[in-house]
């Protein structure tokens, strides 16, 4: 009786996983589904409309204002990719 709860149990499981792995294919074939209630993509990190991207004045990489390591240079603020690319600003303006 344990032998076949465990055998149905794990067999569960694997079909899980299967259907999972298979979802997975089939929404990277046909790309992300879309959710009614706010129109974006599932799972996905890159907006669905325009944003304003800023410019890293060391290394001129574009970001999102959102993800930047920013550091405020009198009355503006200055967006960076990165703390290195920050800390070489603060060196170069020091």
């Amino acid at each position: 009786m344990v032998r076949f709860l465990l055998l149905l149990v794990l067999s569960i499981v694997v079909t899980q996983a299967f259907w999972r792995v298979v979802g997975g294919i089939i929404e990277g074939i046909q790309g992300p589904t879309r959710t009614p209630s706010n129109g974006r993509a599932r799972n996905s990190g890159v907006p669905q409309q325009g944003v304003q991207m800023v410019r890293d004045p060391v290394c001129g990489t574009f970001l999102l204002p959102e993800r930047a390591v920013t550091l405020v240079d009198g009355s503006r603020r200055v967006h960076f990719c990165s703390e290195a690319c920050r800390d070489k600003y603060r060196a170069r303006t020091a």
